[in-house]
């Protein structure tokens, strides 16, 4: 796998700032498709979808206050965001609220599958996207390696530990879990790691690289997802 550490902000930033916005907003974008399929979504989509039904948020300002909130916790892990962290948290707000604008509820079942389908390849290309770009983990992942820095658990155990806990919150909300969160579980990793190579920022090897480990990195270890 290529290095996938933080490269900061002035290096070549006209080849990697649009690859970071691409990639983050076709990562909302295949939140909303896989929504729309209403065949189970990830973990932390089925508590955005919890949560919209006891609030007047849209899908998408719910994806964003989440994030804020979970980037409240990197204080006590010490752990510093950095511009793609908080470019996470808008362009994937904006975006999926775009998608559940573009795309209609209550389709048939076979055109349900093709979206739960599309939107957990579209989602596996656009972590390694933006991950590639390398300016730095989003909120739910800095979590995650923060949290396994602190306790001494692997990154493995501790996303797998939150993950389930999401789920379980999101899902007594009243989020849709089901077939499409089991696909995703175990294609998501799988898909991103095989892209990763086509998209990873090479300009730093071998130095300028800060020791933040971000999503696609942490797919060697589990399953992997951006965020």
């Amino acid at each position: 796998m290529p290095p996938l550490t933080y490269v900061r902000v002035s290096e070549r930033p006209l080849r990697r700032l649009p690859q970071l916005f691409i990639g983050l907003a076709l990562y909302g974008f295949s939140l909303s498709v896989m929504v729309r399929a209403a065949l189970g979504v990830n973990p932390w989509s089925v508590l955005y979808e919890g949560l919209e039904q006891h609030t007047s948020l849209s899908f998408g300002a719910i994806s964003a206050v989440i994030g804020v909130l979970v980037l409240l916790l990197w204080i006590p892990l010490k752990q510093a965001p950095k511009l793609g962290t908080f470019a996470n948290i808008v362009v994937l707000a904006c975006f999926s609220d775009l998608g559940l604008f573009l795309i209609p509820p209550h389709l048939g079942i076979p055109a349900r599958a093709c979206l739960l389908v599309g939107g957990i390849l579209l989602n596996g290309l656009s972590v390694a996207v933006y991950v590639g770009a390398r300016f730095g983990p989003g909120p739910r992942d800095g979590l995650m390696t923060g949290a396994s820095a602190v306790t001494g658990r692997s990154m493995r155990l501790v996303r797998t530990v939150i993950e389930i806990s999401v789920l379980v919150v999101g899902w007594l909300l009243g989020g849709t879990a089901g077939i499409g969160t089991v696909l995703y579980a175990l294609a998501v990793g799988p898909i991103t790691q095989f892209f990763v190579p086509w998209f990873a920022y090479r300009g730093a090897v071998g130095g300028g690289g800060e020791a933040v480990r971000s999503g696609v990195g942490v797919a060697n270890e589990g399953r992997g997802q951006g965020g």
